[in-house]
């Protein structure tokens, strides 16, 4: 496929609202809009302008958030990606089950068949759902992905009608693109050979040939050597197939904007997973740099370019006022995650995690807290929410949104937060439950967070982040020390004891 030009153009902690929360209804469920979510990839809170970045420019999500509503109290449901996107699209947290922790490039499909998902209520509602980018979700049946024949199950078991992906991580073999249930440009007489055990073919590495690399690793990501680039996991064969690195953002832009500009009649759901801002960060020509801060800088312009590719594409088609708009982030933002491209020594004061402690992978408030803006003329009011919110709770909110209010069965954690999104509630949740890489629990509530007791590692010695692990409870007053500086949990016992009761409670579906 060929890259479209801007001229063409003119595109891995978990929260949940407890019972006793009652917030504002809506009186009726407003027209049905169009649907546009747009889940950047480890996206700091701190990395756009209008979540005060003064070291980058970022223009046209800024214009997201000036012209919607800017949250400020965010939640992803987990510091790393795969089980964000669980929860995301399931409405459950990801550590209620095994297999959801950061998916191998082989893995099976995680989502189990036949639950209700985010696109499954939304097609039931009547929209086209449709996913491009990113899934990492995993693909195939119990033997794992078939990348040669039918890669079913997949999205269109659960709830979306179409499907463009990058079936993993950038930085995972296989380097190519899957169509619905096929590998896009696959060559038959060169069939695709995957292997995240034992190395395969006589393809070079990276760890034997660094000579050969555009790219190097600074940890791990030393195999098969794809553009240039090594990867994690070891490929032969898909030559034709192969993406470039360079253009994905292009080519997943290019098909958004299609599926806007065709889906203008009926309503449709559209959740756009981006590539940018993960490893390996190799920006167009066009972004390569451009923004002084490195690969890593660079792909925030390519990422701030593709949010406003959709936004030009809604408002030639005339869907302006009737699309919902979201934008926010899988999880917290890294620097060096793997690759040395010099996002460590061009950080030139840029601050990715803004005022919070933490990063991806962490328990601490920048794993979890996001940027996330929602805008709809004319229904969302333009501002800044202080509301409590979280992804899990997006697909009881949609559809109760469009009409279509779930209830609560027992396996869902989401509720229905519509009102907070649409600006009707300044409170949101009572609570939040924030999980971290090693499977640490927090709660948050409006006035504290609370992080249980770990054995696990406190520090990422490859990431360069504090992973928020202690052996003793942590207490923070988030009002008055939002950087989780001074652990005030000897302070105030009984908070600390009736916090764990409550996480506790939570985790065993008692509350």
């Amino acid at each position: 496929m060929k890259p479209p030009t801007p001229i063409l153009f003119a595109t891995c902690v978990l929260a949940m609202t407890l019972p006793a929360c009652h917030p504002a209804r809506l009186d009726s469920p407003p027209d049905r809009p169009n649907i546009l979510l747009i889940y950047a990839d480890d996206l700091g809170y701190g990395d756009v302008g209008g979540y005060g970045a003064a070291s980058i420019e970022t223009p046209r999500i800024d214009r997201l958030a000036r012209e919607g509503l800017r949250f400020e109290q965010a939640y992803t449901s987990s510091a790393t990606c795969t089980p964000s996107r669980y929860s995301l699209l399931t409405g459950e947290y990801a550590w209620r089950h095994e297999g959801t922790g950061i998916a191998r490039g082989d893995a099976p499909l995680i989502i189990p068949l036949g639950r209700k998902t985010l696109p499954s209520v939304l097609r039931d509602a009547g929209y086209r759902t449709a996913v491009i980018g990113k899934w990492h979700l995993g693909l195939g049946g119990d033997e794992g992905p078939d990348w040669n024949g039918e890669l079913r199950p997949g999205p269109l078991e659960i709830g979306f009608d179409e499907a463009f992906l990058i079936p993993a991580t950038g930085d995972r073999v296989p380097t190519v693109f899957v169509e619905d249930h096929r590998v896009v440009g696959l060559d038959p007489m060169d069939p695709i050979e995957v292997s995240f055990d034992a190395p395969i073919g006589d393809e070079p590495t990276g760890r034997d040939h660094p000579e050969l690399l555009a790219m190097r690793p600074s940890h791990g990501h030393d195999q098969t050597i794809v553009n240039g680039i090594s990867r994690i996991g070891t490929m032969r064969g898909g030559r034709a197939a192969r993406w470039v690195d360079e253009d994905i953002a292009d080519v997943l832009t290019a098909r958004a904007v299609s599926f806007i500009e065709r889906e203008r009649i009926e309503p449709f759901f559209l959740y756009y997973s981006t590539h940018d801002i993960h490893v390996p960060r190799v920006p167009h020509a066009r972004f390569a740099g451009r923004s002084g801060l490195g690969p890593r800088g660079d792909v925030i312009l390519q990422l701030d370019w593709a949010v406003g590719e959709l936004i030009d594409a809604l408002e030639r088609s005339g869907l302006t006022d009737n699309t919902l708009v979201l934008f926010t982030s899988d999880n917290g933002p890294v620097l060096d995650d793997g690759y040395m491209d010099q996002a460590v020594e061009l950080q030139d004061g840029h601050e990715p995690s803004g005022p919070f402690r933490g990063g991806k992978y962490s328990a601490f408030e920048a794993g979890t807290r996001v940027p996330f803006i929602v805008r709809w003329p004319g229904r969302v009011p333009s501002g800044i929410s202080g509301a409590l919110v979280s992804q899990v709770d997006l697909m009881a909110s949609l559809a109760a949104l469009t009409g279509r209010p779930m209830g609560q069965d027992g396996t869902s954690d989401g509720r229905d937060h519509s009102a907070a999104l649409l600006g009707l509630d300044a409170e949101g949740r009572e609570a939040v439950v924030e999980h971290n890489a090693a499977g640490t629990l927090s709660l948050r509530t409006r006035d504290w967070k609370y992080i249980e007791p770990s054995q696990a590692s406190p520090y990422n010695r490859y990431t360069d982040i504090e992973l928020g692990n202690d052996l003793a409870p942590q207490l923070y007053d988030v009002l008055q020390d939002p950087g989780e500086r001074t652990n005030v949990a000897a302070d105030h016992p009984e908070i600390v004891d009736a916090m764990a009761s409550r996480l506790e409670a939570l985790r065993n579906r008692h509350e």
